[in-house]
């Protein structure tokens, strides 16, 4: 269970799923990631590749202990939901033991935060609970981006519409929803910045502690092979062109800095520094 220490912040990650998957065609996490074009980029193995050239990646949600606040950042598929894709279907995780295990309890959790509302970032918003689907943190506020809440609650999208219902719906009913503009600060150590393209009210998070640096991606960037490769794009982004300008423009900000970068959907080790790489970036986690 990795855990990285940002001034007086301290954050964990918490993997609900880790896998290798072939990648590339449509419908693929990243369109373009086949396997000999992902063998052609050195640097992911074995980190983020295996030799097969088959992506890595991982669900993932992030612990943010403040010193006086604890937030988790995104939830990601959940137990029990029915999904079409049948990697989300009836997942039964240890991810709430996982969780305790990190010395968080469901009751301690302060808050809430939502990069987006997919399928795989609010799953543990809600647990079923006598056949209903109820807040799994029932001390929390729950923040979801304005702009992304507008969006999906208009739109007719069959495949978000079940995710909406039981992991996003029961949070309002509960009353512990509030939603936030692109450029809310939680606390004096956390933010959110807007990074859209993904969805159309993508955050990203930012962290900041004694002059030391992390951001959180949520889905701005899905897997580090985007980084050497910048125009592969998810077939999971709602505009693909907003969604690559997005990218470009981070990478070019956080390319050679001191911040911590932590991919949401990045394997073990998830989080490392972005480096120039002749006409592109590489993430260096040494």
């Amino acid at each position: 269970m990795a855990n990285w220490q940002i001034g007086d912040v301290k954050i964990t990650r918490v993997v609900e799923v880790e896998a290798a998957l072939p990648g590339g065609g449509a419908g693929s996490m990243v369109e373009k990631a086949f396997p000999d074009a992902v063998k052609e980029i050195g640097w992911l193995r074995p980190h983020f590749a295996n030799d097969d050239g088959h992506i890595r990646v991982a669900i993932q949600a992030l612990l943010i202990e403040t010193p006086a606040r604890r937030i988790i950042v995104d939830t990601c598929v959940g137990n029990d939901k029915e999904r079409a894709n049948p990697f989300f279907n009836n997942l039964q995780t240890a991810f709430l033991k996982d969780l305790e295990a990190a010395g968080w309890t469901r009751d301690s959790v302060d808050t809430v935060l939502c990069t987006h509302l997919h399928v795989d970032h609010v799953g543990w918003n809600t647990m079923l609970v006598d056949g209903k689907w109820a807040p799994t943190f029932p001390n929390a506020r729950y923040l979801i981006g304005k702009r992304e809440w507008e969006h999906w609650s208009n739109e007719e999208d069959a495949d978000n519409a079940p995710v909406l219902g039981d992991s996003v719906q029961p949070i309002f009913d509960a009353g512990l929803a509030d939603l936030i503009d692109e450029n809310h600060r939680l606390c004096p150590e956390v933010s959110v910045r807007p990074t859209p393209g993904h969805t159309p009210g993508h955050i990203s998070v930012v962290i900041s502690s004694k002059g030391k640096n992390a951001v959180i991606t949520g889905d701005l960037m899905h897997h580090p092979c985007q980084m050497a490769r910048l125009d592969w794009r998810s077939a999971f982004d709602t505009d693909g062109d907003a969604a690559e300008k997005t990218r470009h423009a981070f990478l070019a900000e956080m390319a050679d800095s001191d911040t911590l970068v932590i991919g949401t959907h990045f394997a073990t080790p998830a989080a490392g520094h972005i480096r120039r790489d002749g006409d592109a970036y590489r993430l260096d986690v040494g």
